[in-house]
């Protein structure tokens, strides 16, 4: 069984995934910044190998899933590094921090046809998969209301509050059992530990079919409950994850009778529900690998971990505002900012994200599901997307289509008239858009006007293209390329000028060295990049 699974990160959390990633037989490397925790898991899993260092994972030939449980602000960097280089990628939760960053890792997988996947781990609880299917099918009647504790005495956090700490979970399986987005988020907390952080929060919310639910979380509790509640109509559901496990899923066939116009409520007996006795986790691993192998899609995709975000963000603005926020569940997927132009002429489609500060002028089109960065330049006539993804500080000019499966990172120009393909031997009468192949262009590249860029190549950082130039293989970091086909001509710098012999910019001073087929900076070299 192939070794194809790296784990980053193995501390808290993180040593629960090596276990099980090792015990299935696909773990094939821990990264972690520890060398002592590295030393330690080197005797606990023999065979696996480790490193320190992100590099050497999106290197390692034989890794094809990467599972990440660094801390939160880190998801978005690591997990972007590990879609461009085409990896499958699992995210403990939250998936992200920032809206439009998971907006990006969204698109960017889909573009790539890669798996993003949030761990959102309860969703994989025999109990609640068995809760799930009972609410779906009708047994509990129409839903009416829905409650989560997940209280306990710690383990309390100084990096995020209660409500990012524990609430996710909760939310991702109220989404769940709804199926839709709350209206409305009303959430109070309160901070006694510490006076940037709520210990103790409660969430209500309000959906469109009628639905009302609240979640209370605290780490100042004096004993362990973690419960979820369902009551519907017909039947009461209690999911109750400190019980032994004949007592974790019970039904309570309550009824509500009529006499004399009076409710008078009818008690039934607690029925016990039979569930299988897994390890949830090991459970969510199976389904991370399933992905991974057959190309299933994630249960808790990225779009689920967005909608959980979504939430969290709208229940920590209604604590630090102190009132209720409304219109959640007006679209499904956030639009974008708003803090950006687009000329009259342009469009910009429901779905697609634009962030600030960015200007799209004329009679261009960037099409759903794609993400545009802060601060780009997008010039008249330009087409992005379906499903594209152009990084911050980007400038493309006119007449320029960025297609399904193009990736622009930070910085790039894009010169007028130049041409990504996508498909590599395109027929009018045949669609091979399932064969389409990505093309990334790195940090701070530059493609002359009219060139061609032949799909599935990689432009590297800070790369030159000349105009007219046909690339049909990938450009090394730094490299000056033209011609058809597009051959090396030499190397420039960060700032665009072309490197002298000795890899020196004798603009603004900066020395670079051989790195691979690429050049890389020296260290503590002077410069502007």
């Amino acid at each position: 069984m192939a070794r194809d699974i790296a784990v980053i990160g193995s501390g808290y959390w993180g040593k629960n995934l090596v276990r099980n990633y090792h015990a299935l037989g696909r773990l094939g490397l821990i990264c972690d910044r520890s060398e002592a925790t590295l030393a330690g898991f080197r005797e606990q899993c023999p065979g696996v190998d480790t490193c320190l260092a992100l590099s050497d994972v999106l290197t390692h030939p034989a890794i094809r899933g990467v599972v990440v449980a660094t801390p939160a602000e880190t998801h978005f960097a690591v997990a972007r590094e590990a879609l461009l280089s085409g990896r499958h990628v699992y995210v403990e939760k939250p998936l992200v921090l920032d809206e439009a960053h998971a907006r990006e890792l969204i698109a960017l997988a889909g573009a790539r046809g890669l798996t993003l996947m949030v761990g959102h781990l309860l969703q994989y609880h025999p109990a609640f998969e068995r809760l799930l299917a009972m609410a779906r099918g009708g047994e509990l009647g129409r839903i009416n209301y829905i409650y989560s504790h997940r209280l306990n005495l710690g383990k309390i956090r100084r990096e995020e509050n209660a409500l990012w700490s524990f609430a996710p979970h909760d939310i991702s399986m109220i989404l769940a059992l709804t199926g839709e987005e709350p209206r409305s988020v009303l959430a109070t907390g309160g901070n006694y530990l510490h006076s940037a952080l709520a210990d103790v929060t409660t969430t209500h919310l309000a959906f469109a079919s009628g639905v009302k639910a609240h979640v209370f979380v605290s780490w100042l509790h004096p004993f362990k409950e973690q419960k979820l509640v369902v009551v519907g109509d017909r039947k009461m559901a209690v999911f109750d994850d400190t019980l032994p496990w004949a007592d974790k899923l019970l039904l309570y066939p309550h009824s509500i009778d009529w006499k004399d116009q009076a409710p008078v409520p009818v008690r039934g007996e607690a029925e016990r529900v039979e569930l299988a006795q897994e390890e949830p986790l090991r459970r969510e691993c199976l389904h991370f690998l399933r992905c991974v192998d057959e190309g299933a899609a994630p249960r808790t995709d990225g779009r689920e971990g967005l909608a959980v975000l979504r939430v969290l963000h709208a229940a920590q603005k209604s604590m630090d505002a102190g009132c209720a926020v409304t219109g959640l569940g007006a679209c499904p997927l956030p639009t974008g900012s708003g803090d950006y132009f687009a000329h009259e002429t342009a469009l910009v489609d429901p779905g697609a994200v634009v962030g600030a500060g960015t200007k799209i002028w004329h009679f261009s089109h960037v099409l759903p599901g794609s993400v545009v960065g802060a601060r780009c330049s997008i010039g008249q006539n330009v087409v992005i997307g379906p499903d594209a993804v152009v990084g911050d500080g980007c400038k493309i000019q006119n007449n320029v289509s960025v297609y399904k499966g193009v990736t622009l990172e930070e910085d790039v120009f894009c010169g007028p008239g130049m041409v990504f393909t996508n498909v590599w031997n395109p027929r009018a009468h045949i669609r091979r858009m399932d064969q389409i192949r990505p093309t990334l262009v790195r940090r701070g590249a530059t493609i002359g006007a009219n060139a061609t860029i032949v799909c599935g190549n990689t432009i590297g950082r800070y790369a030159f293209v000349g105009a007219g130039a046909v690339v049909t293989r990938d450009v090394p970091d730094h490299a000056l390329v033209a011609g058809n086909p597009a051959t090396v001509r030499g190397f420039v710098c960060a700032c665009g000028e072309k490197l002298d012999e000795h890899l020196v910019c004798r603009a603004c001073g900066a020395g670079y060295e051989q790195a691979g087929p690429g050049l890389a900076p020296l260290p503590g070299a002077q410069g502007r990049a």
